[in-house]
């Protein structure tokens, strides 16, 4: 196994479709978010995050902080995120007094670290005695994982060491601990590991690739581990049972899966971890532990939309085509951690169908999961919503019809500003001597092997996608699954490029101008027979985008929708976002629950607008999947 291309290390300034997000980002969600954190934020869920550093600062300085821990036990990690996202930020958005923000809020966190170097405001205000004592449910390692991203991101932004000080100390911390002293035990919520390979490569500190190799490799090699753990100690956060060995990934070792099982995030995770692992060390029987991994997720156990997780039941995967679409939880940071295993998968082995699926969540799934003034968020993303049941039948309480504003468990808010405020990391990515496009998104593009460029593109409502070669060199060009067609202009002559595993390569000069030109067309996607849910169902997508009906386009119905799929379906112009009509038939409930009467059928015209965009509107009806004529 040879080491093909790393995250995108070299500047993307974003432009367009990405640009707009990225500055709602800056303007509005991370002003709210902060807001949120100093609890004071009208009409959100109390945070109490950066109170916690600040109490935990005055402990250690023998200062009485007048106020217990507040929040889940991993309080600690919203800040993290929100410091990764605003650090991705400042790289797009010079701004010196939000870094000042930054600046202050890194003082706090270093002033809130132990003179050993352990760092956690939950076991520094309630029990020092406790650290380390329960791996199973008490995220410190999760914690210390979002902390050294957050690290690794400040210092690319700013130069700034401080704060990568700080967690080196930390990371030193852990060694001693996990290494050096001999001391068992795995993440029982894996993260440490995908952050501990950003260090690395930064640093080129061995104890940080040590600690990966120490965790990953270990990882369910003593499956009554945690049941052990729990035997020496008298307190738990949430009754976990440690044998649900399945639930945490670690009833065997890691090289011995299969099966996407357990929670979906701490999977995402983990196989994340592992991914960047195998190609940091050319391991090929962990990478092709990935690849199995992979195939059990996208081709088996993943929903339309590039969401995850089909039950709420432990925000796991369930079973192999368990794919309902009402009670889909499809958690955010699942889609996100999807696309963080994506990503590395890519780093192995450039294949297209790694930046197909991480396309899908993006813009799907992970969008999705804010509201479009960056103000309020789901958790859970279904793909059908019924006001009246969605969020109040006992099995579809977590299928909420409106975004919240904030959350107790807030992962997924931080989580979404961090991915879209570094998406041109995922984007692009380069080898040696190549530039590789894995997402289009307009803006200008200096790598580090020296090829510059610049892209114009209104994607993903717009399918050419324009290039101006200012540095010239070898070009890679993914060329979408969803799109049946394409054709490729250099310097307005058409060119048959050579085609590996997806991706279109051409030899660049300085001044060269290239169009792609993808598939516009709109279309029907039709769900395997395997998956019990959906049979009989059709989707609707347009390029990269997943489609759904709501009520406010159509009666305030969709249930009653029959969508016919020998018609072509049409764009219609809309200045909020181009919508999509398909010709259907509607039938006429009879007003009994049960009739030995047929439905009045009557031909009419359904729209369809991109899932990202539902519940926007107000509350109402919402479907992916229609029954199809």
């Amino acid at each position: 196994m040879k080491h093909l291309s790393r995250l995108f290390p070299g500047s993307y300034r974003s432009a367009g479709f990405i640009e707009k997000y990225q500055r709602l980002v800056k303007e509005m969600v991370l002003p709210y978010q902060y807001d949120v954190m100093c609890d004071i934020a009208d009409g959100a869920e109390k945070s109490h995050a950066i109170k916690n550093f600040e109490n935990a600062a005055k402990l250690l300085k023998g200062e009485n902080p007048g106020e217990a821990f507040y929040g889940m036990i991993f309080q600690d990690s919203d800040v993290a995120k929100w410091i990764e996202a605003t650090a991705y930020s400042l790289m797009r958005y010079p701004d010196s007094s939000l870094e000042n923000v930054l600046d202050d809020l890194i003082n706090t966190i270093s002033e809130a670290q132990d003179s050993d170097g352990y760092l956690n405001t939950y076991f520094t205000l309630s029990d020092k005695d406790k650290r380390w004592t329960n791996l199973l449910e008490a995220h410190e390692l999760y914690c210390a994982g979002h902390m050294i991203e957050a690290a690794c991101a400040y210092f690319e932004a700013t130069g700034k060491t401080k704060f990568l000080d700080v967690m080196t100390k930390n990371v030193e911390h852990i060694y001693k601990r996990f290494v050096t002293d001999g001391y068992e035990g795995c993440p029982g919520h894996p993260e440490i590991e995908l952050a501990l390979m950003k260090m690395y490569r930064i640093t080129q500190n061995r104890h940080c690739l040590e600690l990966v190799e120490r965790f990953v490799n270990d990882r369910g090699k003593d499956p009554g581990f945690y049941a052990k753990e729990r035997e020496k100690r008298n307190w738990t956060v949430w009754d976990t049972d440690p044998w649900d060995n399945v639930y945490r990934q670690s009833d065997r070792p890691v090289r011995e899966q299969t099966d996407a099982e357990g929670h979906a995030v701490r999977a995402m995770y983990l196989y994340t971890g592992m991914a960047d692992l195998a190609s940091e060390t050319d391991d090929k029987t962990l990478f092709d532990s990935c690849c199995r991994l992979w195939k059990s997720v996208t081709q088996k156990r993943m929903y339309v939309t590039g969401g995850i997780g089909s039950t709420v039941i432990g925000e796991a995967f369930s079973v192999d085509y368990d794919l309902p679409p009402d009670t889909a939880y499809c958690e955010t940071c699942a889609s996100i951690g999807l696309m963080l295993f994506a990503s590395r998968m890519l780093e192995n082995d450039l294949d297209s169908e790694y930046a197909d699926v991480m396309e899908r969540a993006f813009y799907n799934t992970v969008l999705a999961g804010m509201q479009l003034d960056g103000k309020k968020f789901f958790y859970v993303n279904p793909l059908e919503c019924v006001p009246g049941i969605s969020g109040e039948s006992p099995t579809h309480r977590h299928d909420l019809p409106s975004r919240p504003s904030w959350y107790t468990c807030a992962c997924c808010p931080p989580n979404v500003a961090r991915i879209i405020s570094s998406i041109g990391r995922y984007a692009y990515g380069e080898s040696a001597d190549t530039a590789f496009v894995n997402l289009y998104a307009a803006g200008e593009v200096k790598f580090k092997n020296g090829i510059e460029l610049v892209c114009k593109t209104d994607y993903p409502y717009g399918f050419d996608v324009d290039f101006k070669i200012l540095r010239g060199g070898k070009l890679a060009l993914r060329i979408p699954n969803w799109s049946k067609k394409f054709v490729l202009h250099v310097n307005s002559k058409t060119v048959t490029p050579e085609i590996k595993k997806g991706y279109a390569y051409l030899e660049t000069c300085d001044s060269d101008e290239i169009r792609l030109s993808l598939d516009s067309e709109p279309g029907f996607i039709y769900p395997s027979t395997k998956i019990p849910a959906l049979t009989g169902k059709v989707a609707l997508y347009r390029g990269p985008l997943i489609y759904c009906f709501e009520g406010i386009d159509n009666g305030g119905d969709v249930l009653s929708l029959k969508i016919k799929t020998d018609i072509d379906p049409k764009i219609i112009p809309d200045i909020f976002a181009p919508k999509i009509a398909v010709q259907a038939i509607r039938k006429t409930d009879t007003g009994e629950l049960y009739s030995f009467k047929s439905h009045k059928i009557e031909p009419c015209e359904a729209i369809a607008v991109p899932y990202y965009t539902w519940a926007n509107r107000g509350v109402n009806q919402m479907r992916v999947w229609m029954d199809a004529e």
